[in-house]
């Protein structure tokens, strides 16, 4: 049989590919509502997985662990717990649960997919005091899609 009948012989390419960095796409970010919804779901994902955490770790442990949940100030548990929200649905989907909801998603200033330095500062930059009121700018982009240079765009 020879290579061009074979049909398991690896595909060859008639043209060179382009270099997927090369490509620059228009970005049209999200508008402000669908942010906003984006956060108001978050939070009340974030506040779900808190519970289960929190369910589970009673369950668990018992009444010591219900104790320890009791005598420890809520961002301890709740801190780890956000930034591995953002973090791990970022870098996995470039999507929050809100982001599902609402069809947006995170992407770089080419409208690629971000690397993983860029999602690690979206999630730290969220941490910045006052960074919610960044939005309040023009263009109203906040401190977190602007310092690791992402944007969220609408994608239906």
């Amino acid at each position: 049989m020879s290579e061009a009948e074979n049909p398991y012989a690896a595909p060859t390419a008639t043209q060179p590919l382009s270099d997927a960095n090369d490509i620059q796409e228009p970005i049209t970010p999200a508008g402000q509502g669908a942010r906003l919804a984006n956060l108001i779901l978050d939070y009340l994902a974030q506040s779900a997985i808190g519970f289960v955490v929190g369910i589970a770790v009673v369950v668990i442990g018992g009444e010591r662990a219900a104790q320890f949940l009791e005598e420890t100030p809520g961002f301890v548990i709740g801190l780890p717990i956000f930034l591995a929200y953002y973090f791990a649905f970022e870098a996995m989907t470039s999507r929050t649960l809100g982001k599902l909801v609402t069809g947006t998603m995170v992407v770089n200033e080419k409208g690629q997919t971000p690397t993983m330095g860029q999602i690690a500062g979206r999630t730290l930059c969220r941490l910045i005091p006052f960074e919610a009121f960044s939005f309040f700018g023009s263009p109203p982009r906040g401190w977190h899609d602007r310092i690791p240079k992402t944007f969220v765009v609408k994608i239906r």
